[in-house]
């Protein structure tokens, strides 16, 4: 091993750390939503407002980030990004003394822009830290660790946050020593959580040279360029859609198994099978799509993907309860290969300049948020198990673009 390599190792690991750390902490935003919906009585499309708190700031600080990198570096922009993550972690303490579910919001909102310029940084570095032909591989790696904080993160949230006896039920609390006690558990939470990025960010210390020492290809072009491609507004609306349709389910999912109609679970025991079912299946399809990309063509595996995704929400719509439960649980395994592969075909076959293609396709993110919405609005009118109509119609939408993709030269293969 030269001497470079052990270094540059080692500031690969403390930066897949990161992939795991906003993994973990993101993934709270489902029990949260849960504990919040009894704690503070709210309904469906009330509670989903935590998760449009987060798309908003991806959709409102993603360029200003880009933009931040370019001037700060990778190091300070991290420690920049985990210091915002930690004020959020610390804002929502504030629900001890005020208990107003805006708190949360406001927590959740401060918490989401040091994500997201934590991912702004991290992703490019992961990929630079190494040889480039294997810039691919590492990136892969990173983002696999990080589905593995999404399932720590659920179980975590689970524990600590909807374990207590005042989440036995799903009702809202009308006493004020149990919302006292629900509340507590909450923001405790995030005390651990804030005790996490410290960790990361005396990892990111110490690792400080080597990641400085990596060279990141600075951010680029106007998304605005990537709207005259008719690919990059396919794509983008593919983005937009599968990130949707992903969060609706994974929202509100907990909710769902805990109803006496489906497997009338207690609020701890569904964040399990969230965690374990849901989620751990995108973290397996991760690895397995993997693999298969490299014997199945992209569109064809995304087809599969797209496919099987909605005739699952679909049919949880008609069967009896518990195998409605089941379809919902197995549609993780089917969301895995889903985002890259969207976004891998799109830089493919846009005509607009790869940078600009890049930044239109993470804006996508956050029009995301509309689904999660529109969801909680069914929700409430016709009951949680038609919300689950909204993502069905969004995976449609994927298989076309799979199917339509497959047929498509890329931009290269055009100009040639």
């Amino acid at each position: 091993m030269s001497q470079a390599a052990a270094p540059s190792r080692f500031a690969f690991a403390s930066v897949t750390a990161l992939f795991f750390g906003w993994g973990f902490i993101c993934a709270n935003n489902d029990p949260l939503l849960a504990a919040a919906r009894r704690v503070f009585g709210l309904n469906y499309t009330q509670a989903l407002l935590t998760q449009i708190a987060s798309f908003a700031a991806f959709a409102l600080l993603s360029l200003p980030a880009a933009a931040l990198l370019a001037r700060l570096g990778a190091v300070r922009t991290i420690w920049l990004a985990l210091g915002g993550m930690a004020a959020g972690c610390v804002a929502m303490q504030g629900i001890r003394w005020l208990p107003d579910f805006a708190v949360v919001l406001a927590a959740i909102f401060v918490l989401a822009s040091g994500v997201t310029v934590l991912q702004v940084a991290a992703n490019p570095l992961a990929a630079a830290l190494g040889p480039p032909e294997r810039s691919h591989y590492r990136l892969t790696l990173a983002h696999s660790f990080n589905a593995l904080g999404v399932v720590c993160g659920v179980h975590f949230g689970a524990r600590f946050v909807l374990a207590g006896d005042v989440f036995r039920s799903t009702a809202p609390i009308r006493d004020a020593a149990e919302r006292a006690s629900g509340i507590a558990a909450m923001a405790g939470a995030y005390l651990v959580m804030a005790l996490l990025l410290a960790v990361l960010a005396a990892l990111i210390l110490v690792a400080r040279r080597p990641i400085a020492g990596a060279e990141i290809p600075q951010p680029g072009g106007s998304a605005l360029a990537a709207l005259r491609s008719r690919w990059a507004l396919l794509g983008a609306l593919g983005i937009a859609l599968y990130v949707g349709a992903e969060v609706t389910i994974g929202s509100t999912l907990i909710l769902y198994l805990s109803q006496p109609g489906t497997l009338a679970l207690p609020l701890d025991a569904a964040g399990g099978y969230v965690a374990n079912l849901y989620w751990g299946g995108a973290l397996v399809g991760r690895f397995a799509g993997s693999w298969a990309l490299r014997h199945i063509p992209a569109p064809r595996l995304l087809a599969l993907a797209g496919l099987a995704a909605a005739v699952l929400c679909l049919a949880s719509l008609i069967l009896p309860g518990p195998a409605s439960a089941w379809c919902l649980l197995a549609v993780g395994l089917c969301n895995s290969i889903m985002f890259p592969t969207i976004f891998a075909l799109t830089l493919e076959r846009s005509a607009a300049p790869t940078a600009a293609t890049s930044g239109l396709l993470i804006l996508a993110i956050g029009p995301g948020a509309a689904l999660p919405l529109l969801a909680g609005g069914i929700a409430d009118r016709a009951g949680l198990g038609w919300a689950f109509a909204v993502p069905a119609l969004a995976y449609c939408y994927i298989l076309a673009f799979a199917l339509s993709s497959s047929g498509g030269r890329s931009a290269s293969a055009a100009a040639a």
